[in-house]
């Protein structure tokens, strides 16, 4: 199922359940899954036109009244459009927000490098007191929108649209909005990753595997406030660390971790994103060959690493 269409489920059971949690679109609302929620909630799920600006603002204003506002659109829109917004309006203000950006990095496709958002993360995470979240498939999702809604800070929810590859689909599966998830334990290499690098990750990590590479595979998908118990504990034991991210490589997940092991673990450290360049046109597959994210590129950066 695509991600936007569970995120609207679980909203929709969410706002059943809380009379107090809201909904604004920037006239996205068919793009972000949440066109149904109008119906359903006349007075509680609106659109506020092609003003993002406002859209934020409207929602600090509705937070200040004791209402917890999702605002949705796609991740240019919902970043650097809103930041200033985002700084003074919501965080400043303490105001309770949810923010939803969608079709992150590359996944904004034939959309092109205007739609293209490769610092969004970078933004969020220098805003005081923000949560910065990315979930990698509808079963993280799930479980992370009620923690969400409880969580009393302003979160910015890093969502991919359509269908991603199902990875925690073990019915014991347990999720922590603040602590990282193990995948698989390894040995002599670890690769932190967050969102929809994660499928491309565990590829590359049986490759590997095959030929003796023993891999940990831990995704982090809450970057701010990151797990650094994670990180560290991790990085001592493999002495080597991978980080593949959907992102610019300045101020992303690969930033954030190896601000944790500057500090607590100093560590051999190497990054797969998006090496300080503006997006394009393109489908999936030809942009992770582009901007060198592809399965095989992860290969070959592990067994740098590994030399």
């Amino acid at each position: 199922m695509e991600m936007r269409k569970v995120f609207a489920a679980e909203l929709e059971q969410l706002m059943h359940k809380n009379k107090k949690i809201c909904l604004i679109d920037a006239d996205l609302a068919k793009a972000s899954g949440t066109m149904k929620l109008r119906e359903v909630f006349p007075t509680r799920a609106f659109d506020v036109g092609i003003a993002e600006q406002n859209m934020a603002s409207v929602a600090a204003g509705l937070s200040a009244y004791g209402y917890i506002p999702f605002i949705t659109s796609f991740t240019p829109f919902a970043s650097r459009r809103i930041c200033d917004q985002v700084a003074v309006s919501i965080a400043y203000g303490m105001q309770n927000v949810k923010i939803v950006g969608t079709d992150p990095g590359i996944a904004a496709e034939l959309n092109g490098g205007t739609h293209m958002s490769f610092e969004d993360i970078a933004i969020y995470r220098a805003i005081p007191d923000m949560v910065v979240f990315e979930p990698v498939d509808i079963h993280q999702l799930k479980q992370a929108m009620p923690q969400i809604v409880k969580c009393d800070k302003p979160c910015y929810i890093r969502m991919f649209r359509k269908e991603t590859p199902e990875i925690f689909t073990d019915p014991k599966y347990k999720f922590n909005l603040f602590k990282a998830d193990k995948i698989c334990d390894g040995k002599d290499l670890t690769i932190f990753v967050s969102g929809l690098c994660t499928a491309d990750v565990i590829e590359a990590k049986n490759i590997l595997a095959k030929e003796g590479v023993s891999v940990e595979v831990i995704n982090i998908h809450t970057i701010k406030p990151i797990d650094k118990e994670a990180i560290v504990k991790s990085a001592k034991k493999t002495k080597r660390v991978l980080v593949v991210e959907n992102h610019n490589v300045y101020g992303g997940l690969y930033s954030a971790v190896c601000e944790v092991l500057a500090k607590e673990c100093p560590t051999k450290a190497d990054v797969i994103g998006i090496q300080d360049q503006f997006g394009e046109v393109g489908k999936l597959p030809q942009l992770k060959e582009r901007y060198g994210m592809t399965v095989a590129d992860i290969v070959a950066k592990a067994k740098e690493l590994l030399k």
